[in-house]
């Protein structure tokens, strides 16, 4: 995906594309790839399938709710910055933080966010399960792309959704994904949309999953993940 053709499908996506945008766009690029010689951030390197596969595919979360009406959003596992980065610089408005364990990850995020210049967005090096249980931020919008299984994710993430707002998980195909239907029950959310799609050009396919949560979740969650893991609800 060239610049222009990354301009005209993410416009068809309904977001405005400035030249302000494209400049961050490509100083993030150069940094990811400096900072990719020396840790394992992305096995994606080609300049075209970065725009593809991880600066459009971010952008893709516009399909399933309006980024323009969110105030907060929380990038659970954001490793290299994907969607949260990509979502700050075209959606200064929300309010972002950036959650990954790998604290090697979290000095690349912040030294984008140094040098594009972002605001109101922060990268916290925690655990997500741990960052759920101390954090008392309740956002907008909680999202995880390509990070767990969903019924794994939602216990994971829910407690740090406001009530009446979303937890989104970015997904593949999602075939494979194993029944979630008794987290949603036990987690006291509702799943409101599925939407599926192709990425242009090379038609793999992508899974966007919007989960309303309903009400206040019992305290014993989240679990540690390696519990989580063995015995998911």
């Amino acid at each position: 995906m060239i610049q222009n053709e990354f301009i005209k499908e993410v416009n068809l996506l309904g977001i405005e594309v400035t030249d302000e945008m494209i400049k961050k766009l490509e100083k993030y690029y150069e940094l990811l790839i400096e900072y990719n010689k020396v840790m394992n951030l992305t096995n994606i390197t080609e300049k075209s399938q970065v725009y593809l596969k991880h600066f459009y595919d971010s952008l893709t979360l516009n399909k399933i709710i309006d980024l323009k009406e969110v105030n907060s959003l929380c990038d659970l596992g954001s490793g290299a910055g994907f969607p949260g980065i990509v979502l700050k610089i075209f959606f200064p408005n929300i309010k972002i933080t950036l959650i990954d364990s790998l604290n090697k990850r979290i000095n690349f995020l912040n030294e984008v966010i140094t040098k594009l210049n972002l605001k109101d967005i922060e990268a916290i090096h925690i655990r997500i399960e741990d960052y759920a249980k101390e954090s008392c931020k309740k956002y907008d919008v909680v999202t995880a792309r390509a990070v767990a299984p969903l019924n794994i994710l939602l216990e994971l993430g829910i407690n740090i959704v406001d009530v009446g707002k979303y937890f989104i998980a970015m997904k593949g195909n999602i075939d494979s994904e194993p029944d979630f239907s008794n987290a949603l029950k036990k987690l006291n959310c509702k799943l409101e949309k599925i939407i599926q799609f192709k990425l242009p050009i090379e038609n793999s396919n992508r899974s966007l999953i919007k989960i309303k949560k309903e009400g206040i979740t019992q305290k014993l969650f989240p679990r540690k993940y390696s519990e989580i893991k063995k015995n998911p609800l």
